[in-house]
């Protein structure tokens, strides 16, 4: 009987963004691959250090047990094969549970995500992104320089999203653009009981509930989730969205209306694993103190 991943979360992600090969990075980008594969080559039994998204994953990893795999992490990966070894030696090194991987030489690895089934993608290449969200996969752009994740919370994984065009569709943004902030909370106030429509990352944000609901009816997970939506969005205009959230069967944590100030400093206090905002000025601003990764989607994007 052939293996599955039915049932399971499934994330694929870069090598880049698991692991630190910013100093390899420069010798593809001043060189070639080869170059850059025999620098790979000499540094086989050499862990990379961890990178971007590293706790974001070794925690993702944690909800799984001897009795049940709830979650599949899977290289995917415009490294070439040889390099992918140490990709595999690395995860060893840091004891995390990676055994399936794509590598494939510099061309564009998000076709595989749909036999993947995958439920979110993670790359530090934007067109990689892009193609992946247009195939309907969660996908973010991972910064690599951004900040590392903070060690004080070791049983919590913690994520936090923004949310129009990212847990929500564009709808809003699109009359903020088009109209301007008056006319945005206008709109907002008056359609504040009708749900808006799902973003690219709604569907990661029900698959990982649905993760930690299984979770919590064993009560012996070494993990628990916590969530945040931290958004520009102030009052009125916040009712929508929580109220959407309700609607959905989904309860978040936290919920942080900031009303257009950088989110840099509030995510600080958040400490998420992970933050996922689709205006590249809030990642920048994000990943001086946290991970960050760029949502392509939605009418900023276009």
């Amino acid at each position: 009987m052939s293996s599955t991943l039915d049932g399971k979360l499934v994330v694929a992600i870069s090598s880049r963004a698991l692991f630190d090969f910013e100093e390899e990075n420069q010798v593809f980008e001043q060189s070639d691959d080869r170059a850059y594969m025999q620098h790979q080559l000499a540094r086989l039994d050499e862990p990379a250090k961890p990178g971007v998204a590293f706790s974001l994953v070794k925690k993702l990893l944690a909800f799984n047990n001897a009795e049940r795999q709830r979650v599949e992490v899977v290289i995917l990966s415009r490294n070439d094969p040889v390099s992918g070894m140490r990709v595999f030696r690395s995860a060893k090194h840091y004891g995390l549970a990676i055994q399936r991987g794509s590598f494939t030489r510099g061309r564009p690895p998000w076709r595989y995500l749909k036999p993947l089934h995958a439920n979110l993608f993670l790359s530090t290449h934007l067109s990689d992104v892009r193609d992946a969200l247009a195939t309907g996969v969660p996908a973010a752009q991972v910064y690599p320089h951004s900040a590392q994740a903070s060690e004080a919370h070791p049983h919590e994984l913690r994520i936090a999203f923004d949310g129009d065009a990212v847990l929500f569709s564009d709808e809003a943004e699109r009359v903020f653009q088009d109209q301007g902030l008056d006319a945005f909370v206008q709109h907002e106030a008056q359609r504040a009981t009708v749900p808006l429509p799902g973003g690219p990352f709604k569907p990661l944000l029900e698959a990982l509930h649905t993760m930690q609901a299984l979770s919590n009816e064993e009560k012996n997970s070494p993990i628990a989730l916590r969530t945040a939506l931290v958004t520009a969005r102030s009052a009125p205009a916040h009712e929508r969205a929580i109220r959407t959230l309700m609607d959905w069967r989904i309860e978040i944590d936290e919920a942080i209306f900031l009303g257009g100030l950088a989110k840099g400093e509030f995510l600080r206090e958040f400490e998420p694993d992970f933050f996922f905002d689709d205006q590249t000025g809030h990642v920048e601003s994000a990943a001086s103190h946290v991970p960050s990764g760029h949502v392509a989607s939605g009418t900023r994007n276009s």
